[in-house]
């Protein structure tokens, strides 16, 4: 069997993303035998994959990796070169067949400044390393600027080395939960859960303290978010902060998330000023109010600034802000005015996601009417020349599946205003502790090119009562592995 038949199951998965960048239907895959059908082979130290669909044909080949020292090393980059040999292909025939230039062309991965640092280690330069992507997955220009531009800002910051460990702690709680959201937790309600979790998630904290030391690990960044950290009461909010910045001190970066304004208040502003946190979110998605109440969001745009104003009143320094493109029911001339609000408050970094339509979501069980693909790529790109006019460059970027447009989500910051964290959990460079429901440890292995993962539970009732579970699962990860 060749290493292409091999790894055959993996493929497919792969093959129908490509697919779904030109709108093809799920069709195509299906019967016996499918329209769209591939075939691949290894012959005279080459891969070699052919497409077929609608009576057109693709074929393209490439080397067999050769041999390296680690087993595990030459399987891997085979493996790699396989799948990106079959994607490649498909790529090629569906815009034969379509007519059709996707923004990202071939790249179906969430991670693509990945593949700009894989041309930086083999020893090009950004602009060369920008020149090679376009020219191998297809890419627009105007998105391998943006690689480009990321990629120079991250070599600006504090690298992190073995030693250094990222802890993430969740707050699966929020006041309701947005239309589109399909993250763990649920809304706070009677609050019934939040002392039994917090009791639990102390533990898990003390534990994963020990950890740290057991492993010789250095605290680099910390992230507390959600949920909606916000969402509790005062008094539990500055415990919190109390347990947090003595079971975790030391962090070269703290972000609290404290995205919806309808649970910010000045006592919990306060909290956070003092126990030294340097970073917040406030998140308004959009300043439509209208959209505010389709996304189930439960409060205005006029409370929105009301929480940004009392941030700065309170000495809050470095204030973020998320907003969503291709919201259901916007357009333009919506989302600009989003950007003209959010340029009048003048934040030190911004956010633009572009909406995914998770399965589990209730926007996707509704079947919620949305922008099309062309108006979220111009949203995409107006997000992009308000944060340049406020300053402010790029310093990392993320895909998912489901996103309108087949566009990206990008941070964007002020100099010196990038978040560690962020960086270090989308590059996936630094070890992560991650605490509490749906929380996923990373453990790095650089020299394998791999990340082993250790899964909290999503469920909140099940975390609690399973955390002596969780913390097992974190020391087998990083203390036995």
């Amino acid at each position: 069997m060749t290493q292409l038949a091999t790894y055959l199951e993996e493929i497919l998965p792969e093959m129908k993303n490509v697919s779904r960048l030109f709108s093809l239907p799920e069709s195509v895959w299906e019967g016996d035998p499918a329209p769209f059908a591939f075939e691949e082979k290894e012959e005279g130290g080459c891969y070699r994959c052919t497409c077929t669909l609608s009576g057109q044909s693709a074929t393209l080949s490439v080397p067999v990796p050769g041999e390296e020292g680690d087993p595990r090393l030459t399987d891997l980059h085979r493996k790699r070169a396989a799948r990106r040999l079959c994607k490649q292909t498909a790529y090629e025939l569906c815009r034969k067949v379509t007519g059709l230039h996707p923004a990202w062309g071939s790249m179906t991965g969430v991670r693509p400044t990945h593949l700009m640092y894989e041309e930086l280690h083999r020893g090009l330069t950004p602009a060369e390393a920008a020149r090679q992507l376009q020219q191998t997955f297809d890419i627009l220009p105007e998105k391998a600027s943006l690689l480009q531009d990321i990629v120079t800002v991250q070599s600006r910051l504090t690298p992190p080395n073995d030693g250094d460990m990222d802890v993430y702690v969740g707050i699966p709680f929020c006041t309701t939960r947005c239309a589109y959201c399909s993250f763990s937790g649920g809304e706070i309600g009677d609050g019934r859960l939040v002392e039994p979790y917090l009791a639990a998630l102390w533990q898990e904290m003390d534990a994963c303290a020990a950890l740290m030391r057991d492993a010789g690990k250095r605290l680099r960044a910390v992230y507390v978010g959600g949920g909606t950290p916000t969402s509790l009461n005062e008094e539990q909010f500055a415990r919190l902060m109390d347990k947090l910045m003595t079971t975790f001190p030391g962090a070269e970066e703290y972000t609290v998330e404290a995205g919806r304004p309808d649970t910010v208040t000045r006592g919990k502003l306060a909290c956070i000023r003092d126990h030294g946190v340097g970073r917040i979110s406030i998140n308004p998605q959009t300043m439509v109010d209208r959209t505010l109440e389709v996304i189930g969001r439960g409060h205005t745009a006029r409370q929105i600034e009301e929480a940004y104003a009392l941030a700065r009143q309170v000495g809050i320094s470095h204030i973020n802000m998320d907003v969503i493109a291709a919201l259901p029911g916007e357009d333009l001339h919506d989302f600009a005015y989003t950007m003209e609000k959010a340029q009048a408050l003048h934040p030190e970094s911004l956010t633009v996601h572009t909406l995914a339509i998770k399965r589990s979501s209730k926007m996707h069980l509704e079947h919620a009417p949305l922008p099309d693909g062309d108006t979220a790529a111009a949203m995409v790109h107006m997000g992009l020349e308000t944060a340049k006019a406020m300053g402010m460059t790029p310093y990392y970027l993320y895909r998912q599946k489901y996103m309108a447009g087949n566009q990206e989500n990008v941070g964007y910051a002020l100099p010196g205003h990038a978040c560690l964290y962020n960086v270090d959990i989308m590059e996936e460079t630094t070890h992560i502790l991650a605490l509490g429901a749906g929380g996923i440890s990373k453990r790095v292995y650089p020299e394998e090119g791999r990340i082993g993962r250790a899964p909290n539970v999503y469920n909140i009732e099940q975390y609690i009562a399973r955390v002596e579970e969780m913390i097992r699962r974190k020391r087998e990860l990083f203390l036995e592995g």
